[in-house]
């Protein structure tokens, strides 16, 4: 598999591990699954593990943590965490040095490191991005060797954009696919102007581009795509990546006849995906051994034909841009 720069963070395996699913929100995933999943992907070639201190309360920094103690491969892997979310109220006033420390400190000791690789703010509210003083903290956190990096997780393309022109911010993490693909305009020459690497989420649409899910499929109540379908949880955006599912599913549908005969949806759209160049990593998720080694295979795949981003793009017109194109 091909590595990729991730700016000042190093080269990552351009496709790796998301872990909300092994964390929380995605129904009853045990224990020793979520740990198996992460084995699964050190044994696929991944390299680069994204997780948060939300994800089922550090559950997910912790399965991280055991499975890299067990193959003494701390000094092998990049894990990239968040920190922000766990404030409650959630607002910007809380994004203070005092607290950032305090998310860092409990995640280092979830990861068992002593400095973490990458640490993103975790979709803070839009106001943080101009506060200059949350940027500052985080660059003490790193000048005292508490953080390696730092970047950002966002959900709107003006917050990307506002974020970088901070010169300490290394990554953005943000949510791109064949249903979310505004980032592809202003933001991504952006970021590859100024070598900010680009990590991107909800790469598959919540599953929805599996083809595995339809207008009827059911989702266990402790499921985000059960009881965030209408953004009651958290941004509706991370569920079905915002597309209202009727037509993300029509949507899939008019797509599949383009997928080549020798790849599934999924690795058709992780290619596509990484047929931008600004793209430094993916993070699909999953708890699945056998999906994680087919999602690494998409990487070695050749890059689309035009004719087929083309087909990519006018699906999208039809189906998805008016639900999502302006509001992320």
């Amino acid at each position: 598999m091909q590595r990729r720069s991730l700016g000042a963070v190093g080269e990552v395996t351009e496709v790796g591990l998301g872990t909300w699913n092994i964390g929380g929100d995605w129904g009853d995933v045990p224990d020793e699954a979520g740990r198996d999943a992460v084995r699964a992907a050190l044994d696929a070639g991944i390299d680069f593990l994204d997780t948060a201190d939300v994800y089922g309360d550090g559950r997910s920094e912790r399965h991280i943590r055991s499975v890299l103690d067990e193959r003494d491969a701390h000094d092998d892997v990049t894990v990239a965490t968040k920190a922000g979310r766990r404030l409650d109220p959630h607002t910007a006033d809380g994004y203070d040095a005092e607290n950032l420390e305090r998310f860092v400190d409990r995640s280092r000791e979830n990861l068992g490191e002593d400095t973490l690789d990458l640490l993103q703010l975790h979709c803070p509210p839009t106001d943080v991005y101009y506060q200059p003083d949350v940027f500052d903290a985080l660059a003490d956190l790193r000048r005292r060797g508490k953080i390696a990096q730092y970047g950002v997780s966002v959900e709107r393309v003006e917050e990307a954009l506002k974020a970088i022109e901070y010169p300490g911010v290394e990554t953005v993490q943000i949510i791109f696919n064949p249903f979310r693909q505004r980032p592809a305009d202003l933001f991504f020459e952006e970021a590859k102007r100024r070598d900010v690497g680009v990590i991107v989420r909800v790469p598959l649409a919540s599953g929805l581009l599996t083809g595995a899910i339809d207008r009827d499929t059911e989702f266990p109540e402790n499921d985000h795509r059960n009881f965030n379908r209408e953004g009651d949880a958290f941004d509706v955006g991370e569920t079905f990546a915002g597309v209202p599912l009727g037509a993300g599913v029509d949507a899939v549908e008019a797509l599949e006849p383009h997928v080549p005969d020798d790849a599934t949806l999924a690795q058709f759209t992780l290619r596509w995906i990484l047929d931008f160049d600004a793209v430094s990593a993916v993070i699909p998720g999953s708890t699945s051994p056998e999906h994680i080694r087919q999602n690494v295979a998409a990487a070695d795949r050749d890059p689309l034909p035009h004719r087929l981003h083309g087909a990519v793009r006018d699906v999208y017109e039809q189906y998805v841009e008016g639900h999502v194109h302006q509001r992320w």
